[in-house]
Formats: structure tokens, sequence, C-alpha cells
């Protein structure tokens, strides 16, 4: 039995003080008391630790090789889609393995104790298979083994190169798959997880652009328990070329089409009309986020004020991994509504603070997507934790919901002082445990990969 007590703490019923948790040997939570007396670790806040439901691991080590202007008048997604293919060529099994595992301690340094994976990378350059079909999902589950997160890999079904059908191109030929096989890239992730306890599976088609109609239900057939991620909407070239193939836009033809559920994560849907919007949040889906990495391509604003209105779902992810930061993604979220509606606490309700909205909205479509049992300080549950420093500057005074106001928009994630995952406790005073080592890969890696380049 582990035992971690806080002198604050984030339950299902709101704040209480003086909270002690007991964590048992298959790293779920025990019990939970209030009004204790200390024992155990002692912390100041403790939170439930959210799960980054949408990760390219490998993006990671292309961070800022992307912002020189290059040759066309304006640069935009598609042309750092470009950088990218041209960068995953050079990347070998053992990179990505070294990647994985610095992203995931960071995800961790960050709060974060499960990595949702969209797992693209399959094949060889080139786009011939490994010996191992699964070889590379086997690298992202030895990194989790290493850094010690929960982790949900989701293989990605990507069979074309737009709505028309056309082949891959020689960019994407490493992500190539076939739906009456997919079965067996999926298979293999399964193996490949199967030493991690409390790891699991889903499935991901890559978006409407990638996958015939046909795959699209091949795919939600194929674990119908588990959760199904799919991109939809980032860009409006992509919404265009939808409708021009299929006559309708992504979203609402997803809706017309499917049998959309609170299983679907929807990542990005930065490009929805307001009666998509309610639509898709009447389903129950999860909306999959990643304010960072959509500032960063130009995706667009969510379209978060008219989603909420409608108890829409939503959660997030770092995606291309360019900053892993929980505070700077949740707040980069309310500022972006801010920057559109010029207005303060857009979305905040009478009875919970701007903070306390994301970060509980979080924990909800994170859970979902990772199809873990996660999300709350509650018996029962995986005891994924993360334990908030109360002595310094950012967070001095502040009780209640102000302590979430202020380490969102006033803080960093460096007051983050120890993560659980499933009871592992693999980050204590604010460094992985293994921070250094992995570190020291990843440079190395890095040095080796700019050599090839």
């Amino acid at each position: 039995m582990t035992t971690i007590w806080a002198e604050r703490a984030l339950l299902p019923e709101g704040w209480a003080e003086n909270v002690l948790v007991t964590v048992a040997g298959d790293g779920r939570i025990a019990s939970v008391e209030t009004g204790a007396e200390p024992a155990g670790r002692r912390t100041g806040l403790l939170l439930p630790a959210l799960a980054n439901l949408h990760s390219h691991a490998f993006q990671r080590a292309m961070a800022g090789l992307s912002e020189a202007k290059g040759d066309l008048p304006t640069d935009s997604f598609w042309t750092w889609r470009k950088i990218m293919y041209r960068f995953l060529d050079h990347l070998t099994p053992e990179d990505v393995e070294t990647i994985a595992a610095l992203v995931q301690m960071e995800m961790l340094e960050a709060g974060y104790a499960t990595n949702v994976e969209f797992h693209y990378l399959h094949h060889r350059p080139g786009g011939a298979h490994y010996d191992d079909i699964a070889e590379m999902s086997a690298r992202i589950a030895a990194a989790a083994e290493r850094t010690g997160i929960g982790l949900t890999l989701l293989p990605v079904h990507y069979q074309f190169g737009g709505c028309d059908g056309r082949a891959l191109g020689p960019g994407q030929q490493r992500f190539g798959t076939d739906p009456d096989e997919f079965a067996r890239p999926v298979q293999g992730a399964e193996s490949a997880i199967a030493a991690l306890p409390d790891a699991g599976i889903g499935i991901a088609p890559h978006s409407l652009r990638a996958v015939s109609r046909e795959a699209l239900a091949i795919c939600a057939d194929l674990r119908p328990d588990r959760p199904l991620h799919l991109h939809i909407a980032e860009q409006i070239p992509e919404v265009d070329e939808v409708q021009a193939a299929y006559g309708q836009r992504p979203v609402a033809w997803l809706l017309d089409h499917a049998d959309v559920s609170r299983r679907w994560t929807l990542i990005h849907a930065t490009q929805m009309n307001d009666d998509e919007t309610r639509r898709l949040a009447a389903t129950g889906a999860v909306a999959g986020l990643c304010p960072i990495t959509e500032s960063s391509l130009g995706d667009g604003i969510f379209n978060g004020t008219v989603w909420t209105d409608a108890q829409g779902r939503y959660g997030y992810g770092s995606d291309s991994n360019i900053r892993i930061s929980l505070t700077e993604e949740l707040r980069t979220l309310e500022h972006s509504q801010r920057l559109r509606d010029r207005g303060r606490a857009v979305l905040a309700t009478r009875a919970k603070s701007t903070g306390r909205v994301l970060y509980e909205a979080g924990l909800d479509g994170g859970a979902t997507a990772a199809g873990r049992d996660t999300g709350a300080i509650r018996t029962g549950l995986y005891a994924d934790l993360c334990a908030v420093s109360l002595k310094n500057s950012v967070m001095a005074g502040r009780r209640g919901d102000e302590m979430l106001d202020s380490l969102i928009f006033a803080g960093h994630d460096g007051l983050i002082d120890d993560v659980w995952s499933a009871g592992r406790h693999v980050v204590r005073d604010g460094y992985h445990i293994d921070h250094d080592r992995i570190t020291a890969d990843y440079i190395d890696c890095i040095e080796r990969l700019q050599d090839r380049m």
C-alpha cells in the first residue's frame, strides 16, 4: 500500500482538506479519507491527473525546424506537413523509441499521467513492412515501460492520399495500411502492450481524407468496446476537399453516415459551424483539442462557447508536441475564446471558475478518450494523481477554485512536484525519476539524426 496525504484535494464532490489517499498494489485507489492526520507522502494540493488524449510522439524531434519562411508566398499547415514528411524518412525504430520516451517523460513532468498515442508511423521508409508489422508499436510500448506512463495505443488506418482515393505520396508511405489487413497491426499493437499492466488500445481511422467510407465502418467495428479516434475538420482546405467529394462538410457528413457516440473522439474540429457544433455535442463524443498545436499550425479557433453551451465534452492533447505543457494547453484554449469574443472568463460558469471548468473537462474527456478508469480521486479508479506545491509566489494564499485559476493562468508546469500513474510514483520533486538518462539518450539521438539529414 502507498499513502499520500494532501492539505487540499479536488474530489468528485468538490474541494476537501486533509485528504489521505491509499493506493493498492494494483495501482488503483483503495480508499479516500478526509479530515485525516498526515501520513505517507505529504503534499500541498492533490489533483486527479489528466490523460493527454492526442500525440504523435515522433514529431517532438522536429520542433523548431519549421519556423523559417518557405518558397511559397504563405506558409501553412500544408507546407509544414511537407517538412514533416521529409523529416520522418530519416527515423529508425530506435529513434522513435528514444523520442517517445522523452515525450512521455515531458508529459509526466507537465502533470499528465496517460499518453494516448495516435500511432501511424508503421513501416520502413518507402512503405515496406518491418519483419514484425508491429515493430513501431513495440517501440512506443517500450518507451512507456521505461517512463511508467499510462498508455493507450491507437494504431491508425491510413489508406489514401486524399478524398479522391489517390495513392499515398512519397511522404505518406510509412503510414499506409490496407483495410482488409488492418486487423494485423491492431493485433500486433495488442501484443506489444501486453506486458504493461494498465495499457489499452483504441482504433484510429486517420481522417475522412485518408480512409474510404467502407473502411471507416470496418474500423468502427474492429474493437467496438474501445475508443475510436478520428481527425476531423482541422483546416479549411480539408473541409473544402471533403465537401467537394462527399457533398457535405466533414462533421455534417460524419453525423449523417456514422453512429457517432461517446466512444468517439474527434480531433481538432476547429472548422465547425454552429449547427454542426450543437449536433456533434449532442452525441456525447469528445472533442480532442490541441490548442498549442492548433495555434502553431494556424488551424483556427474551436467553437468553444457554442460547444459548452450545448454540454459538449472535451479534453486536451499535445499533438505535434512542439511544446508539452498542460497549463499552457488549457490557458491557450481559454485565451483563444477571449481573443475571438473580446471578453473574459468565457468558459466559466456561475458555479465554477474558468480554471475549474477547463480542468474538470479535461479529466472527463481524457478518461473517455483513453478508455481508462481514471479522471477522479475515487475508490476503484487508477491512482493517476498530480501534486502541486502551494509554497510559492503563484499559489500562496489561494483556496478553492482560485488554486486552479492561479496554476493555469499565472503559473507553469514547474509547480508540479509529484505525479503518479496507476500508483507508480514517476515524478518526484518536479523531475521524472529517470530524467537525466532519458534526456541524454534523446540528445544523442538528435545529434545522430542531424548527421543523417
